[in-house]
């Protein structure tokens, strides 16, 4: 019998490790800009170190302040995961510390993003190989008396996450991709790389074309007063 809010699903889809590891070095305002704008997480998600995420996403879904179903999430993700937590924002307790991120990172996990708050910031701040990104720090730890859900479609940072999302994070925040968009998102997200490149370019050495600034604002109907 079904019981939704406490329940954990063993097996996902996760697409192609090729695929995944195209999206490195791409920045993620790139890709969010070659998605409509409306795929990155909104700005209570922020990095915890300096650390670059991409994996693939582990969804968990923990009732406020408790993260029983996240211990066992810890013991099932695969190396190149990223765990994906909806701590639905909670900012009374921590819903992880140093003790579960080290353990995560030991076995070969590839982030972690919580909605939620995390505390033990100066041993998470000096990671530079486990990206850990959050709302907030606390140092109230968690209860563990359950509910929830690992492996379903979550909400975290205002973006709806499914298991195998392919996750890219950098300073500047995190974005998720549907596998099923990634090919189609990674051509446009190299091809605006390409472009700002020549756009650097072009600032160095002072001949930027800025004529399409006038002619957005004459075709959009702004007066120019002398």
């Amino acid at each position: 019998m079904s019981n939704p809010g406490f329940r954990i699903k063993k097996q996902i889809y996760r697409p192609d490790k090729t695929l995944v590891d195209s999206f490195k070095s791409i920045p993620v305002a790139n890709i969010g800009d070659n998605m409509n704008r409306i795929g990155c997480m909104n700005s209570r998600i922020i990095p915890m170190n300096s650390a670059p995420l991409l994996g693939c996403a582990f969804t968990v879904k923990v009732r406020a302040g408790d993260n029983l179903l996240f211990h066992k999430a810890i013991d099932m993700a695969q190396p190149g995961d990223v765990i994906v937590i909806d701590a639905q924002g909670e900012n009374s307790y921590a819903i992880t510390g140093e003790l579960m991120i080290l353990w995560l990172r030991r076995r070969g996990v590839s982030g972690l993003v919580v909605d939620g708050c995390i505390r033990d910031l100066d041993v998470v701040r000096k990671l530079t190989d486990f990206p850990v990104y959050a709302t907030g720090i606390t140092p109230n730890g968690p209860l563990k008396e359950g509910g929830g859900e690992i492996n379903f479609p979550i909400m975290c940072g205002g973006i709806v996450v499914n298991p195998g999302d392919i996750v890219v994070g950098d300073s500047d925040g995190v974005v998720v991709i549907s596998p099923a968009d990634a090919s189609d998102v990674l051509i446009k997200a190299q091809a605006h790389n390409a472009k700002e490149t020549q756009i650097k370019n072009d600032i160095e050495n002072l001949t930027w074309d800025r004529a399409w600034v006038d002619a957005a604002l004459k075709a959009k109907g702004c007066e120019f007063v002398d």
